[in-house]
């Protein structure tokens, strides 16, 4: 590999991992990431470290886990002391540049009170300039959507559906095309940007695409090419009720899920929802999927002519229940809302090269340090890809993984008891996920030791009957915990800075 290859990081928010054809998913249609695995290394078993979006992007841009960047929840802000992705680019000579968002919310201590950055959580990672920015008000959008013909004043409903006669989700098309959705909106931008660099200069760049992120709204063909009813079978309890009686966490969830998060102008909640209501958003889902692959197919077939020296990852933030557990969205402790795709193709690296271990969205930091020769301004959680990206398997590796939910914001779901006994720091869930096993840790709560691979509809805590298993796994996470304290100047002295 070059010294100093182009750079592409692609995240598609909320994207599950097992929706791709190329992991063989029996309905999602994903041809051109299929034609990318062909040709880059493809990580089966990446993980999220956590959810929702701020603190899983914390990790994906510092390489940590949620343990020590302490982004909680959206609104948390990141501290400035991180090193990060775009930092660590500049010092090896690159003008980070961004497409979309990072959801990074600025320490406050670096701002004046009044300062209007502080007022939202979509802020900048530090370090990236941006291009073209995409923050939930969509205005940008919105303006080259206008510039296109469009009319302003429908803008505030653009993602309300025609309803469908008969249905509680619509699955009609809306007002714009499969030529202008937000994600062919950040494409063009990212375009007009590439053709203004200079071929000498390596370049990189971060497209942030919102998709397959809700609203669930998708135009023709992509809103009508999956029917329904295929699909696998969803996972969890028989009702919704059985599945909150499950575990406080779970009736905590449904709780706070409200449907209008997914389907603009519904009331409700989303347990509410029957499973013809869940196959319809999901055949939504499966769509927005495949509209995201058309456009990666265009900038894949861009980038061809400079494949040789371009580095591309493509992966997402966290994943999405989408049905399964009678719950939509992230969060909890089930692995849909963690299980992520990762592709990466580089010069020299492996071709259609399948990893199977367990690998986290912190490893792509150290990744990227690792191929640009950088040392970090901080000890990173995750480990390095590279063996892996060069056909080999790393001396010593991971065997389960590691994610974490902050659910302090749920509280209030809580009743009275649990609620105290969650309070004080005890409001995290702490899981390691194995091929076989999944031990979730609670503070004020019960423990978990799950099955994941048991039948879709099967519920049963195991922490009863295997007792030993419960100390086997509650020892692994401790010693999990402690190699992964901050070890930043640990294991330096002072007078070593002097002396060099």
């Amino acid at each position: 590999m070059t010294a100093r290859p182009n750079i592409l990081l692609i995240t598609a928010d909320q994207w599950r991992g097992d929706c791709l054809g190329t992991v063989g998913h029996p309905v999602v249609k994903t041809p051109n990431l299929d034609a990318f695995a062909a040709k880059a290394t493809v990580f089966e078993q990446h993980y999220a470290t956590t959810a929702p979006c701020s603190p899983a992007r914390a990790s994906l841009y510092t390489g940590l886990y949620q343990m020590n960047h302490r982004v909680v929840w959206n609104g948390a802000p990141l501290d400035n002391r991180f090193d990060n992705i775009a930092r660590a680019a500049r010092r090896a000579g690159y003008t980070p540049t961004l497409f979309g968002y990072t959801d990074t919310s600025p320490d406050p201590r670096q701002h004046h009170p009044e300062d209007p950055e502080l007022s939202t959580y979509e802020g900048v990672l530090p370090g990236f300039e941006v291009r073209q920015a995409l923050p939930g008000h969509e205005k940008e959008w919105f303006s080259w959507l206008a510039a296109r013909g469009h009319d302003p004043a429908t803008f505030d409903t653009i993602h309300q559906l025609e309803p469908e006669p008969g249905h509680r989700i619509s699955r009609k098309a809306p007002s714009y095309s499969k030529d202008e959705t937000q994600t062919a909106f950040l494409t063009d931008r990212f375009f007009s940007w590439l053709s203004e660099q200079d071929t000498g200069s390596p370049w990189m760049a971060h497209i942030s695409f919102l998709r397959p992120h809700p609203p669930m709204a998708v135009p023709e063909p992509y809103n009508s090419m999956y029917d329904p009813d295929d699909g696998p079978e969803f996972k969890g309890a028989a009702t919704a009720g059985n599945e909150a009686a499950f575990h406080p966490l779970i009736a905590a969830l449904q709780a706070s899920q409200h449907l209008t998060s997914h389907i603009p102008g519904s009331s409700g909640h989303v347990r509410d929802l029957s499973r013809e209501d869940f196959k319809r958003i999901r055949a939504l889902y499966f769509g927005m999927i495949t509209e995201v692959d058309t456009q990666l197919g265009l900038i894949f077939d861009k980038l061809e002519e400079i494949a040789d020296n371009t580095l591309i990852i493509f992966t997402s933030d966290h994943g999405e229940m989408m049905g399964d557990h009678w719950m939509l969205g992230k969060g909890g402790f089930y692995k849909e809302s963690y299980h992520i795709p990762l592709m990466i193709r580089g010069p020299g690296m492996a071709k259609a090269n399948r990893v199977s271990a367990f690998t986290s969205a912190a490893d792509i930091f150290p990744t990227l340090l690792d191929l640009l020769n950088l040392t970090p301004n901080h000890k990173p959680d995750g480990a390095s890809l590279l063996p892996y990206l060069i056909g080999g398997t790393p001396l010593s590796w991971r065997d389960a993984a590691l994610y974490e939910f902050d659910f302090r914001r749920l509280l209030q779901f809580f009743p009275e008891p649990l609620r105290k006994a969650c309070q004080n720091g005890q409001s995290c869930a702490l899981t390691r996920l194995t091929e076989d096993w999944q031990y979730v840790h609670f503070g004020g709560l019960p423990n978990l030791l799950l099955e994941p691979n048991a039948s879709p509809c099967t519920l049963d805590n195991r922490l009863e009957e295997a007792p030993k298993a419960h100390l086997e796994y509650l020892e692994a996470l401790l010693s999990t915990r402690m190699r992964h304290n901050d070890d930043t100047l640990a294991r330096s002295m002072v007078w070593e800075y002097y002396s060099n």
